[in-house]
């Protein structure tokens, strides 16, 4: 049977592209990279690109047939990015993207504004690049993201299912494929979630790919998420997510949202600690 397949496209764009004014921008698991802690093996570079330093305006387009209760989710946490929740926030966690500036010493802005979406029913666990203004005539950054629960389960939905490439799922999981519950009930959204953190993360620090990453091959940069894959708490490292908390239910997860929703995002490498970081860790 066809597996019919939900994306979502999220769209930014710079100021100082007036073309753009349309979509306006106002002015996998794997094992983690290195250990939550270590900085020895990492040498993040600024390439003297731009990043996003003016406030965003995000524009989904939703692909294929969606769940409007998973929508909402996705809503939900684009708006705790500029909100105000308990500590640890999202918001909280996106101070730590805000360290990256460009060359004028300009940080990432810390003003994102979800502004339209759009529908398309025609129908990579997630990626980030810009379209080429040759072609379109206008440059406009972007990330694809595909629904977890349909579109790779057992890696972009991680840590809320094991990868069947991995072997035997732990002792904890008894036997099955659920590894941690997932705080908005769906682990396919909820791993999504991680993703679209991981993608927006990087499209505002290497939003031309001329920006912060290390490595020597700009066609294939190690961002300043993918330096953290699979790390969402103190101590993790090596397959161990780290230190996150549960709920009365036993949900998983590290950062609260707007509207009491709760969130597991992975984290990001924080250039002036030199490690891997987000608002939950206990150092």
């Amino acid at each position: 049977m066809h597996k019919f397949c939900c994306y979502v496209l999220l769209l930014l764009s710079f100021l100082y592209f007036p073309l753009a004014l349309s979509w306006s921008q106002n002015t996998q698991f794997n094992q983690a990279e290195n250990y939550e802690g270590s900085s020895d093996l990492v040498k993040l570079e600024y390439h003297m690109g731009p990043v996003l330093a003016s406030p965003i305006n995000l524009y989904i387009i939703w692909y294929g047939h969606w769940n409007p209760t998973h929508q909402a989710t996705i809503r939900d946490f684009l708006y705790s990015l500029s909100s105000s929740a308990p500590y640890p926030s999202v918001a909280d966690w996106w101070k730590t993207v805000r360290l990256y500036t460009d060359q004028t010493g300009s940080n990432i802005t810390g003003s994102i504004s979800l502004s339209g979406e759009f529908y398309d029913s025609r129908a990579a666990c997630g990626f980030h690049y810009f379209t080429f203004p040759t072609i379109v005539g206008v440059t406009v950054p972007y990330a694809w993201i595909g629904y977890s629960g349909a579109q790779c389960p057992g890696m972009c939905a991680y840590p809320f299912a094991w990868p069947k490439y991995s072997g035997k799922p732990p002792p904890s999981t008894n036997g099955g494929n659920n590894i941690m519950r997932a705080p908005n009930g769906d682990a396919g959204v909820d791993g999504m979630i991680s993703v679209i953190a991981h993608e927006l993360a990087e499209v505002s620090s290497n939003p031309l790919v001329n920006a912060w990453y290390a490595g020597d091959d700009p066609t294939a940069p190690t961002e300043i998420a993918d330096l953290c894959l699979g790390l969402y708490g103190s101590g993790g490292g090596g397959g161990y997510v780290g230190k996150v908390y549960k709920d009365s239910w036993g949900n998983g997860y590290n950062l609260n949202g707007v509207k009491g929703r709760r969130f597991l995002v992975q984290w990001v490498w924080n250039p002036v600690r030199r490690r891997c970081f987000g608002p939950n860790a206990m150092d």
